[in-house]
């Protein structure tokens, strides 16, 4: 039977397949439905982890007891994972354990471009790439072989086309492992005190060489012969706009992209006059084959920024620029800047920071958009968790005016993800500075997952909920007070009364994001005409219901309106109120 599935999708499907029994991630894009479909599978536990190093050493644990495990993350959180990742190449597994990162060129929704073909050299580790849906499925079968047998944790590379892109996809008959769930002690491999660790290092170079004959043998390194005139060396979504470009060529698909099989590609050279390597972002492959001594043509500097379509790689292959034979999307579609939602609550908190003259340390999530005109209200923004450091930092050295005008900002799920410890590095080190918790009760950009502090499991389910105020009092912060947003005159104040604390002082800016709140409220908020005054105070919330006129005028659409009331409030001529929906 075959199915139409997106890769993250297939991932899932070959999770299952594979008999997987404990999966957990942190919600990234492009990776994140692969949990979200694997929650609803039966005989897996799949839970959100606060953050991709707890997820990857709690995959840890129950490899380590024998279950098959699937870890995943987006490019990025494999570096908030790679301590862990790091020595579990060393001890290695006892059930197969397999890592899905999910790379993101062109940035569509990160903040770098990062390649992490480099962390499978860097661990010492396997790396296999799929290029669609079937691959997708089968690879993770594979991965999970290739790490019971060779004693490692497995890296699957996606990126955003083979993780979002669909395909059809033959689906397989779930195992159930022949392994028995239970952990047996062998200090020797899993305890890392140097004299284990050095021993072990020894296993991971031996681990490595047999690796390097795998990719030799292995059908996931295949050739298609075509053309003698042409050969080209890809893997992933690379190799399928390489065949749609060149079908005539002869190919080398890499499935299994590191370690490579240099012997396999060595004799594919001899077969062909021109050896090209398509790859996206870093020349990764085309280095190590200049380094083996390989004569290849890569591509030039300029296609290592953003990903690579059909168009960009046949202008590689024949060197060319090519006539542009479609439309680019942006001229056909009105563009469509990246903008708060309608009545979002983080709204209000940059109208306050801007009002104030704040300096503002951003964080990763939505309110990351604050930075944006017309609210300005964001100064920095560097990865998960880096507000609250980089406001301490700030303070540290400013002069004692100045330092009071600082503000980390960060949300809910980002501050359990990895600001915790940035707010006990504040408190250790006698910082004076605010942070502002913007709690919208959910993980809202990458889709409204839950975490810690929403109260609810991977699957809905109820659970604990994390006190955020009762932590941030735990953890040493003398002045820790919650705000409801959509007062403006209270949260001003609010804004004010931290700042001028003579210490580490948190606002929680409590309101639940508007995508999760099911009902709309009966009321909308109206413009009267024949009052406003056209000064465009409303226009500077940036609410994307709020729209000028052609004569300078303002007007709120009532189809986007959610009657948080701002307008209203930033209105100096009393021209906006609610009236009942229609």
């Amino acid at each position: 039977m075959k199915e139409l599935l997106s890769g993250n999708e297939a991932i899932a499907r070959g999770a299952v397949e594979a008999g997987v029994r404990f999966a957990a991630a942190y919600p990234g894009t492009p990776s994140t439905e692969i949990l979200e479909t694997l929650a609803t599978c039966d005989g897996i536990e799949a839970q959100w982890s606060p953050n991709e190093k707890t997820a990857l050493e709690a995959g840890i644990g129950a490899c380590l007891a024998g279950a098959r495990v699937l870890v995943a993350m987006k490019h990025v959180g494999l570096n908030v994972a790679a301590d862990p990742l790091m020595t579990l190449s060393y001890t290695g597994v006892n059930g197969g354990l397999v890592i899905v990162t999910a790379d993101d060129p062109g940035m569509h929704s990160s903040q770098n471009e990062q390649d992490n073909r480099h962390y499978a050299r860097f661990a010492k580790v396997p790396m296999l790439e799929p290029s669609d849906s079937q691959e997708a499925k089968d690879f993770v079968l594979e991965a999970f072989k290739i790490s019971e047998q060779f004693d490692t944790p497995v890296l699957v590379r996606t990126t955003t086309r083979v993780s979002h892109g669909k395909s059809l996809v033959k689906l397989g008959t779930p195992v159930t492992p022949d392994r028995r769930l239970a952990f047996e002690r062998n200090p020797r491999k899993y305890v890392m005190i140097p004299a284990h660790a050095r021993v072990r290092h020894a296993f991971v170079e031996q681990r490595l060489e047999k690796l390097r004959k795998l990719s030799e043998r292995t059908s996931l390194n295949r050739i298609e012969t075509g053309s003698r005139a042409l050969g080209i060396v890809a893997s992933s979504i690379a190799y399928e706009h390489a065949k749609e470009v060149a079908p005539d060529a002869s190919f080398l698909k890499l499935g299994l992209s590191y370690p490579l099989p240099i012997e396999k590609l060595r004799a594919f050279a001899k077969t062909v006059r021109k050896l090209v390597v398509i790859e996206e972002l870093d020349p990764f492959t085309e280095e190590q084959l200049r380094a083996a001594g390989l004569k290849v043509v890569g591509k030039p500097a300029e296609y290592r920024l953003g990903e690579l379509t059909p168009d960009r790689v046949a202008e590689i292959v024949s060197g060319k620029k090519m006539p542009c034979a479609k439309a680019k999307p942006a001229d056909v579609l009105p563009p469509r800047p990246p903008v708060l939602c309608p009545s979002c609550p983080h709204r209000a908190v940059f109208h306050v920071i801007r009002k104030l003259k704040l300096v503002a340390t951003g964080d990763i999530g939505c309110y990351t958009l604050g930075t944006l005109p017309p609210l300005n209200a964001l100064d920095t923004c560097i990865c998960m968790g880096a507000s609250v450091g980089a406001a301490l930092g700030m303070t540290k050295v400013l002069d004692e005016k100045t330092r009071k005008t600082v503000v980390g900002v960060i949300g809910d799920s980002t501050f359990v993800h990895s600001g915790i410890t940035g707010l006990i590095d504040m408190v250790y080190n006698r910082g004076v500075t605010t942070l502002l918790i913007l709690d919208n009760r959910t993980t809202a950009m990458t889709g409204r997952q839950d975490h810690p502090a929403t109260g609810r499991t991977l699957q809905g389910e109820p659970t604990h909920r994390l006190d955020l105020a009762g932590l941030c009092r735990a953890v040493g912060a003398a002045d820790v007070r919650t705000v409801k947003p959509f007062d403006l005159k209270v949260l001003e104040e609010a804004v004010r009364s931290a700042v001028a604390f003579d210490g580490v002082s948190v606002l929680i800016v409590e309101q639940p994001c508007v995508l999760i709140t099911k009902e709309r409220p009966t009321e909308v908020m109206h413009v009267e005409l024949e009052l406003c005054r056209k000064c465009g105070a409303c226009l500077k919330l940036g609410c994307p219901a709020i729209s000028e006129l052609e004569d300078g005028a303002v007007a709120i659409n009532p189809a986007l309106c959610n009657l948080c009331g701002l307008c209203a409030q930033v209105c100096p001529f009393d021209a906006i109120h609610s009236i009942p929906r229609c």
